[in-house]
């Protein structure tokens, strides 16, 4: 018997440590990732078998359903409610006896689970599309509905067989792949742990159950919101770079006096100085889904930023980075918005720039330039 449940458990582990492997390797998928914290509903199917005493346990599987609701608080930690069933089956084989029969009975399983995602536990990307979850989880099992042989009455008492409470304790692992923005597809596979009188069979030791279901998730609540959502705080950047300022403007609603008549002598004609349009500049540098570094292409902009200032001895720049609401959380993305100004500002330095006449700050994702998404992972540089 523990022969056997080793065994499960061997492969168990083996199959998580395989998708771990697995999902280290995948590629980043910015489309598919949300941030935290999310609910989630998931419905699964699969495959149940509970291991017994006195019986070939490859005999008794049968079918199960699952459907749980819960939520990612932080991209390492989340919990679900679950509840599975309805179908199962035990028997007893005792060839002294000449007895081999099975007898069914239905269950239900309802359990609180903690998820841990081992991606992210040790990884800092959190954007890959492929995640695997460690589950552990403590809940209640109900079982019921118990048809049995005559020939087995005097094994399984009809006292032992009436409506039936037990622990379960569960262990296992969930192999979950994203595939939109809202939905996902997942493999799970648990080892529960529930008191004898689950399958009315009293030998003083706990039975084990496995289950092994294909399901599929679906996200709500996610926390950033919608490109055009008027609650979004956008702040649109100019998309074309470096034009002058216009002040005129053709309707003012400013009345205009008709002119005097010309004077019969010729007045004084005083030539108006030209009016000196004080040139400013700004410059886009957009940066790649996690990324910080200034690139060698973004070289040509870092370079005539300089020049810019150099023509303009009185001028000063302001560098500010910014980080996209749409994908990350707060925190991280706090973090990537002023890494980006600071490698803008030591570009700058680089070619020749005193670090006095830059200002450098970030906002986060608190304010978005720009109405997409992807182009908030940008330093703005803006000189006057």
């Amino acid at each position: 018997m523990m022969t056997r449940i080793q065994t499960r458990l061997k492969a168990l582990l083996t199959a998580a440590l395989l998708a771990t492997a697995f999902s280290a390797h995948a590629q980043e998928a910015p489309s598919n990732y949300v941030s935290y914290p999310y609910a989630f509903i998931g419905l699964q199917g699969g495959v149940q078998e509970t291991a017994t005493h006195y019986y070939n346990n490859w005999k008794l599987f049968t079918p199960t359903a699952s459907v749980s609701f819960g939520a990612h608080f932080t991209p390492v930690f989340g919990a679900r409610l679950h509840v599975n069933g309805i179908w199962n089956k035990s028997g007893i084989d005792m060839d002294y006896r000449n007895l081999d029969e099975t007898y069914k009975y239905k269950y239900i399983t309802t359990d609180l689970d903690a998820m841990i995602n081992v991606v992210n536990l040790f990884s800092k990307n959190q954007y890959r599309p492929w995640n695997v979850y460690l589950i552990g989880g403590i809940g209640l099992n109900y079982a019921w509905d118990t048809e049995y042989a005559s020939s087995l009455k005097q094994y399984i008492s009809e006292k032992k067989a009436e409506n039936r409470f037990s622990h379960n304790f569960r262990l296992g692992g969930m192999l979950d792949v994203k595939v939109a923005r809202n939905w996902s597809v997942n493999i799970e596979v648990d080892a529960n742990c529930l008191n004898d009188r689950f399958n009315c069979k009293t030998s003083h030791n706990d039975d084990w159950q496995f289950t092994a279901q294909l399901g599929v998730a679906y996200k709500f609540g996610l926390p950033h919101k919608a490109k055009g959502d008027p609650r979004s705080n956008i702040i649109v950047a100019p998309e074309t770079i470096g034009a002058d300022t216009e002040t005129a403007s053709a309707n003012t609603g400013v009345s205009i006096d008709k002119p005097e008549p010309a004077p019969t002598t010729a007045p004084t004609v005083v030539t108006p100085a030209p009016e000196v349009k004080k040139e400013e500049i700004t410059r886009n540098i957009f940066f790649e889904i996690r990324k910080t570094e200034v690139t060698a292409k973004d070289q040509t902009i870092i370079a005539e930023v300089a020049k810019w200032l150099k023509d303009h001895p009185d001028a000063k720049v302001t560098v500010t980075g910014y980080a996209d609401k749409g994908t990350g959380n707060a925190a991280n993305n706090e973090r990537f918005a002023k890494q980006r100004a600071e490698s803008v500002t030591k570009a700058l330095i680089k070619k020749g720039v005193e670090k006095s006449r830059i200002t450098t700050d970030s906002k986060g994702d608190r304010m978005q330039p720009f109405a997409e998404n992807d182009k908030n992972r940008v330093t703005i540089i803006v000189g006057k």
